[in-house]
């Protein structure tokens, strides 16, 4: 399960968008189990149907998220004109097992996204819960937990 803040959605997506007709790429990070913050990167390919991302750009991006006490959890990209799922080169490239793949689809002017685990080029959706920031010390779990012991 991916857990995920509303304001990171909607930041990839406009990310997507301003990149288009290019795929715009970039890494997802979390704070106790939840993704919520993206840092875009630089597409080095410039391509509609590929990406690369920056080195420079990886390394001080994961600097960064490590001096904020985040984790890298996914890398994301998008897809200006097909749909939300690896392509046969996302998959063939998709060198972290332990990472989740997110994928932007702009086809056709809506917005899709989805997250997917892939190891030995095997593609499995992984479900997504956009939630928003639990306090401290809670996991979304808990938090889902407390949610049901009100009602």
């Amino acid at each position: 399960m991916l857990y995920i803040s509303p304001e990171t959605i909607d930041a990839i997506i406009a990310h997507a968008h301003s990149e288009a007709p290019l795929e715009a790429c970039g890494y997802l990070a979390e704070k106790e189990g939840i993704v919520v913050r993206h840092y875009p990167l630089t597409n080095v390919d410039a391509s509609p149907e590929h990406f690369s991302l920056a080195p420079k750009e990886q390394f001080a991006a994961v600097r960064k998220m490590r001096s904020q006490g985040l984790r890298l959890r996914a890398i994301y990209h998008s897809h200006p004109a097909s749909e939300a799922r690896p392509s046969e080169e996302d998959i063939r490239l998709a060198y972290d097992p332990d990472i989740s793949y997110v994928i932007v689809s702009l086809k056709e002017g809506n917005d899709v996204v989805r997250s997917f685990r892939i190891r030995a080029a095997q593609v499995e959706q992984e479900d997504m819960e956009i939630v928003a920031q639990f306090p401290v010390g809670r996991t979304p779990q808990e938090n889902k937990q407390q949610r049901s012991n009100r009602t």
